[in-house]
């Protein structure tokens, strides 16, 4: 796998392609380019490979790297290349969607020592009818116990959840569980009515990248896309969320949500400015 100058040392794996667990020790010069990443999300803590890195590694990223979908409004192909997510993310400060945000997460988590593997997840639609395989990229962390990261899902949890099943896991942004159900596992989400929705589910066989690449397309392409339909840009914050949702500003802020029209297309890029430091070339 060819990685640029950003992520040159610290993100070069083994094999052709992305996506084999591994396990990798940062050295001097692999660190360099991690801090630029670091620095990004404004990780100043430890980098053992524990799961008390792993959580504060992915609360940060959850607020502060947006998930986003406005590439593909501009017209902007988005391909699946780790040296690409890095240039984009890092040194352009811009969010990505799942492929691109999980795909730079798990990079930069290999390059610390984490056990990594990519995960195929379907999405469930409101009627919890799953989408289709590889309509969303999930991370498996293996560590003393199994954890699933997620930093590419929109408003989900701010910490990884432990990959256990049928027990009810607390996250400052909501109750969720995993229901197992053999090779296949579904993450559910309790609703305000105490009911539980399915989020995704997935299986755990190990995926390579490229095998995300004709659903990434799709997601860019088809007007059956929800990401072809609407711009959208959205951070979590340690009160709540911030949406730009088409030319509607969302603030939820302590379960008390908030919303206004954006009325001109100037005053929609001052919002992508003012609440999330994007400024589109």
């Amino acid at each position: 796998m060819r990685c640029g100058h950003l992520f040159r040392a610290c993100f070069a794996l083994d094999g052709s392609d992305f996506g084999l667990s591994t396990d990798l020790s940062p050295n001097a010069d692999s660190l360099m380019g991690v801090r630029a990443y670091l620095d990004r999300i404004g990780y100043r803590g430890p980098l053992a490979p524990t799961a008390d890195t792993l959580r504060a590694l992915h609360r940060q990223h959850m607020l502060t790297v947006p998930f986003e979908n406005l590439d593909i409004s501009l017209g902007r192909e988005i391909v699946l290349d780790p040296e690409r997510f890095g240039e984009k993310i890092v040194r352009r400060r811009r969010g990505g969607f799942c492929y691109e945000l999980n795909g730079a997460f798990a990079t930069l988590l290999a390059a610390l020592g984490f056990r990594v593997t990519l995960l195929s997840a379907r999405v469930a639609n409101d009627r919890g009818v799953a989408s289709k395989e590889f309509d969303h990229l999930t991370l498996q962390i293996d560590l003393e116990d199994r954890w699933l990261a997620d930093v590419g899902f929109g408003d989900n949890f701010l910490e990884p959840l432990r990959l256990i099943s049928h027990i009810e896991q607390q996250d400052v942004t909501g109750s969720f569980r995993f229901v197992g159900a053999g090779e296949r596992w579904r993450l559910e989400r309790r609703q305000p009515d105490a009911s539980w929705r399915m989020q995704y589910d997935f299986s755990f066989q190990p995926r390579q990248l490229s095998e995300f690449a004709g659903m990434c397309r799709y997601h860019q392409t088809s007007p059956d896309s929800h990401f072809t339909r609407n711009r959208v840009c959205s951070l979590a914050t340690p009160q709540g969320r911030i949406t730009l949702s088409g030319m509607r500003l969302i603030v939820t802020s302590n379960g008390r949500k908030e919303e206004q029209v954006v009325t001109t297309e100037a005053d929609w890029h001052a919002a992508l400015r003012d609440h999330f430091g994007i400024v589109l070339d």
